[in-house]
């Protein structure tokens, strides 16, 4: 029986398998609202027999976006788009969907990807004054960083919390909070990013308040039905800067906070980072941390074959896998996996309107 097609929870959220469509930024977004762009993105996920699917990277604040064309759930505009789009493709689709709620800080403002990526100062029409831990750019050439201060970070807090509420009000069943990828509360945990000397810098502990804090004002902000969780990157790849002790420490806090998935990536921190990529290059972080916690671990990063992804959550190196580019190139990943594993799938009932099969009869 194959283990990647039984189920796991998230908490109260029940996946009929241990596949995640990992969030993925579509820089398709104005104001922050949803558009047909996501109902069509979104509505081809739905369809393909994943697990769960989460939302790419959706700012709490339009200050907190990557690039002014981000996806935001931070007023009612947003949260009436979004929820329309859900609207849609839930009508097709009964595949669990979460989101990523996100700050960006020092590396909000940007340019989208294919128009160079680069920083974009207060000035520039696009452009608006990014925030941080500390006064320093994630480039020495890109505009300085605002300090946040004690109001400042308060008001973070509060984003996460209203923008947590927004979510469950248009039926979001998963929230997970991004602390990875070089992102603000990365930048916090960071002791590359974060040179403080109050209560958010320094030592460990300190270092990991903002999060802690987010966690847990999120937490109480919903009810007891959506699954709340976690991203890290496990470590920056830059000595002298998070890493993966720091990120098992971080697992067994939010453990103990009822952090109910923690998804576990690497990297964004720092321009001088060196990552060995290859296949599953990130898999061994997670392995090493789910020893540690009671809550799923999701291992992510080039995971790209059924029975690599199989082999990941039957030697108990993780309790789901997360695909990202390789979902966009096989939208119908899980129902190929299922027929090269031998496994069933449920499809919607819109979709094939047909009882649960094997793969194998739905592809020939």
């Amino acid at each position: 029986m194959s283990q990647l097609f039984s189920p796991v929870a998230f908490g109260p959220l029940a996946l009929s398998n241990r596949i995640v469509i990992a969030p993925m930024c579509q820089y398709a977004s104005i104001d922050g609202l949803a558009n047909d762009w996501h109902r069509i993105h979104l509505g081809q996920l739905a369809q393909s027999g994943a697990g769960l699917l989460i939302l790419e990277a959706t700012a709490v604040l339009p200050e907190g976006r990557i690039s002014w064309a981000d996806l935001g759930l931070w007023d009612d505009a947003t949260e009436a788009a979004l929820g329309a789009v859900l609207a849609s493709v839930r009508q097709w689709s009964p595949m669990p969907i979460g989101v990523q709620l996100a700050h960006a800080g020092r590396k909000a403002s940007t340019a989208r990807p294919w128009d160079g990526g680069g920083a974009l100062p207060p000035a520039d029409p696009n452009g608006w004054q990014t925030l941080a831990p500390s006064a320093c750019g994630y480039l020495g050439s890109d505009p300085t960083p605002q300090v946040l201060d004690s109001a400042g970070i308060d008001a973070v807090v509060d984003a996460f919390v209203e923008s947590a509420r927004r979510a469950e009000r248009i039926g979001l069943e998963l929230i997970e909070i991004h602390a990875a990828h070089g992102y603000l509360l990365h930048q916090f945990l960071s002791p590359l990013s974060n040179q403080r000397d109050d209560e958010y810098g320094g030592s460990l502990e300190n270092r990991l308040r903002l999060l802690v804090r987010v966690f847990d004002a999120v937490r109480e902000a919903v009810s007891e039905k959506i699954s709340v969780g976690v991203r890290i990157s496990a470590t920056d790849w830059v000595e002298g800067g998070w890493d993966l002790p720091q990120s098992m420490a971080l697992a067994q806090v939010l453990d103990a906070r009822g952090c109910q998935f923690l998804h576990v990536s690497s990297g964004g921190l720092d321009h001088r980072q060196k990552i060995p990529v290859a296949p599953g290059y990130q898999v061994p972080f997670a392995a090493a941390i789910k020893p540690l916690v009671n809550m799923p671990v999701i291992a992510v990063g080039l995971i790209t074959e059924p029975r690599q992804a199989e082999a990941i959550v039957s030697n108990g190196k993780a309790d789901a896998i997360a695909l990202a580019r390789g979902i966009l190139y096989d939208p119908r990943w899980p129902w190929h996996a299922a027929a090269a594993l031998g496994a069933k799938v449920t499809p919607a009932p819109q979709y094939l309107r047909c009882e649960p099969q094997d793969a194998r009869g739905v592809f020939g």
